[in-house]
């Protein structure tokens, strides 16, 4: 679930040419399809769990973190020390994820019991990190730094349409299609399996579109590369150098990572547990069978369909807020917004009004990805970029682990199973946040409104295009 940039061992001194709108959207375009296969995972896993039984669904959902920790820092480091003069750096492990995690997609709806859901939410989430974690660093690899704004917003963009999308195919196959929303005890809805079979071909033909229709730049000197690939080669010399950065943070990165860390349980504490809150305290059953449960379950993939879309408009809107007030106050005001959206659906009755506490979840999600990177590139060497945004993502892991040690203990043992304090719990949680934004120390604040543009005004496409006929 989580993602990170990786570093590169490729020199910059290369002038990269400028590349066109086309190429740009082509090399983000394989982002639709893993943003598919997240948004099924986060909308109907917990739903899954619970179809078949499962009632420690916090400690079953360790899987994806877990994962996360293992896979994004081992891939990262691969992909830096890989060249094939056909498949490039990159490509190779976008189209291996991208096999894995559509045969999972393929094989999560007809499990038929809970050990092998669970066993398969591992299997797909770390398919789906191995393509994730190369395509954010294809990004440092290809573009200029005057583009790579551009290119960031271009997978934002279809981060964005990816998640509506699949998030709503389970109600929109019972409501447009008329495929059926329930199903006998302890087997998955036909909508939820059509929804699953629609992911796993998107995410493989998205993710393939990419790998076809871009291409990488060589290392500049092979030698170089392949000596320095030998002097740092080995397992274990990867995961002391993924791992150890941990505790040589500079302070900004340490102040952020608080902040991260409770944002990020707000985040888990929702995608976890919506399902089992808005099913029993708003359509009133905890039946996995009855047509109520199922209705509301569906509907829980329409908000979290309207949470990414709202964030894809509000992330335009992020960089006016922060030139009028600074990073730390914008990102307060949207984690607040997002804290009372969490909060609010403990009063809420009526399934529709779950669409406005949608809205403050989608602004804050729009600043949670996106504010906390910009305040930490401004605190990082230039040369160590990639390196330390891959050890910031083991904040994003950190929170997910606690939240699937302890979020369930809050929820039986302190809410006597009512789910939908927890969820509150998460609004409060990430309000702490916003709070802890205002410690953070902003290098780039004083600079803001000369340095920090609308991704719309960025000059991508103003000049003339100087394109790289490789790509």
């Amino acid at each position: 679930m989580a993602s990170s940039v990786a570093a590169t061992t490729s020199a910059d001194t290369r002038t990269k040419p400028r590349l066109s709108f086309w190429q740009i959207w082509n090399m983000s375009f394989g982002f639709l399809g893993i943003q598919f296969g997240f948004a099924l995972q986060n909308a109907n896993v917990s739903r899954i769990f619970e179809t078949l039984g499962g009632t420690e669904i916090a400690l079953y959902w360790l899987a994806a973190p877990l994962t996360g920790m293992l896979v994004q820092p081992i891939i990262g480091y691969m992909s830096d020390r890989t060249w094939s003069p056909t498949w490039g750096r990159r490509r190779p492990f976008f189209l291996v994820g991208a096999i894995l995690a559509s045969f999972a997609l393929l094989v999560m709806p007809n499990v038929t019991a809970l050990w092998m859901a669970v066993g398969m939410l591992w299997i797909m989430d770390s398919s789906i990190n191995i393509s994730m974690e190369p395509f954010r660093a294809l990004v440092g690899d290809l573009l200029p730094s005057a583009q790579r704004t551009t290119g960031f917003a271009a997978q934002t963009f279809f981060i964005g349409v990816g998640a509506v999308v699949a998030s709503s195919l389970p109600w929109m196959f019972t409501n447009w299609f008329d495929v059926p929303n329930t199903a006998p005890a302890g087997q998955i809805p036909l909508s939820v399996k059509y929804a699953f079979y629609i992911g796993g071909i998107v995410f493989f033909l998205a993710v393939l579109w990419t790998v076809i229709r871009t291409k990488e730049y060589p290392p500049e000197n092979l030698a170089e590369f392949e000596e320095e690939k030998r002097r740092t080669a080995g397992f274990w010399n990867g995961i002391r150098e993924s791992f150890g950065g941990i505790f040589h943070m500079p302070a900004t990165m340490a102040q952020l990572a608080v902040v991260q860390f409770f944002s990020w349980l707000a985040l888990f504490s929702m995608w976890i547990y919506t399902t089992p809150a808005v099913t029993s305290h708003i359509y009133h059953t905890t039946d996995t069978t009855s047509k109520l449960y199922n209705e509301g379950a569906d509907w829980v993939g329409v908000c979290f369909a309207v949470y990414n879309g709202v964030s894809a408009i509000a992330a335009l809107l992020l960089p006016v807020i922060a030139r009028a007030t600074s990073r730390r106050v914008t990102h307060l005001l949207c984690l607040t917004a997002g804290g009372l959206g969490l909060i609010s659906i403990y009063f809420i009755q009526n399934p529709n009004l779950l669409l406005l506490s949608m809205v403050g979840v989608g602004v804050a999600w729009a600043s949670i990805l996106s504010v906390p990177y910009a305040m930490l590139a401004g605190a990082l060497p230039a040369n160590k970029m990639g390196y330390y945004m891959g050890v910031f993502n083991f904040f994003i892991v950190i929170p997910q682990v606690v939240a699937g040690l302890i979020l369930g203990f809050f929820t039986k043992s302190v809410f006597h199973g009512e789910s939908v304090y927890t969820l509150v719990l998460g609004g409060v949680s990430m309000i702490i946040s916003g709070l802890l934004t205002l410690r953070v120390n902003d290098a780039d604040d004083i600079r803001l409104p000369q340095t920090e543009p609308s991704a719309l005004a960025t000059p991508a496409y103003d000049a003339p295009v100087e394109t790289d006929p490789r790509l």
